[in-house]
Order: C-alpha cells, then sequence, then structure tokens
C-alpha cells in the first residue's frame, strides 16, 4: 500500500507527530487512528460482501478492482478473455500482426506457390542501375553579377 513511502518520510511523520500531540498522547492518537482505519476497512469488506451477494451466485469471484478502466481494457480487450460488448472482433481486426503473413502468402501464391521470388520479381525496371548512387542534379547557382 505505501511502497513508495521510504525511511526519511516515515521519520519526518514521526517527528511531526511528536511535535503536535507530544509525547504523553502519541500512543493514544495511534491507538485512535488504528481503530479508526480498523472501521473503515471492516465497512469496506462488508459493503463488498453485501454487494456479491446481492449480485447473485454467478458473481462469487467478482473483483471490484476490475471496474478499474485500466483493468477492464487490459482484461477484456487486450488480453482477449471473455468477450466484452462483442470488441473481440473489433480487437482482432485492428491486430498489424496477422497482415504482414497474410501478404507474404498471397506473393507465394502468385509467384506459383514457390518460397523463393523468383529472379525476375526480384530484378530491378529497365533501364534503373542500382549500384550507383542516386541521381543528383547539380543546383544552379545564384550569382547576382551575372546580369
Amino acid at each position: 500500500m505505501f511502497s513508495d513511502v521510504g525511511v526519511l518520510e516515515i521519520l519526518t511523520l514521526g517527528v511531526v507527530a511528536v511535535l503536535l500531540f507530544g509525547p504523553d498522547k502519541l500512543p493514544e492518537v495511534i491507538q485512535n487512528v488504528t481503530g479508526f482505519l480498523r472501521e473503515v476497512r471492516e465497512f469496506s469488506d462488508g459493503a463488498k460482501q453485501g454487494i456479491r451477494a446481492e449480485l447473485g451466485p454467478e458473481f462469487e469471484d467478482f473483483e471490484f478492482e476490475d471496474l478499474h478502466p485500466k483493468a477492464l481494457v487490459r482484461k477484456h480487450i487486450l488480453d482477449g478473455e471473455g468477450d466484452l460488448f462483442g470488441l473481440t472482433e473489433l480487437r482482432d481486426a485492428l491486430d498489424p500482426r496477422p497482415e504482414p503473413t497474410r501478404i507474404a502468402d498471397m506473393v507465394r501464391e502468385a509467384a506459383g506457390t514457390s518460397a523463393e521470388v523468383p529472379a525476375e520479381a526480384a530484378a530491378p525496371a529497365a533501364g534503373v542501375d542500382l549500384t550507383k548512387g542516386p541521381a543528383v542534379r547539380p543546383t544552379p547557382s545564384f550569382d547576382p553579377d551575372a546580369t
């Protein structure tokens, strides 16, 4: 719960607590705060159990953390568990991974079901020499004195 709280922060909170409440009242304040947190946790757990009981037996494994938008997207759309609102087809249609394989299969079929590409298909267009660099035209220079 407090994984990002370091030793320095805890020490600072302890010093502030001692300064605010004094060393005599500090144990009583800590007991009151922990009792309050315990009551809040019990109330929360009771509310969760009540909601699960009202939902029925088909929702026994329901987790409230699944209602968080990130968890909802991860569980139902990205991982492919279940089909939330029929979005599995949409996810599959937007997935770019199968496209290169499909294109490669189409090229192989067009080449006569050969896994190798024929030399004619790999050859460059007539009149194009790929051994030289790209053709670069000289840029005209502007001479303001030449008129």
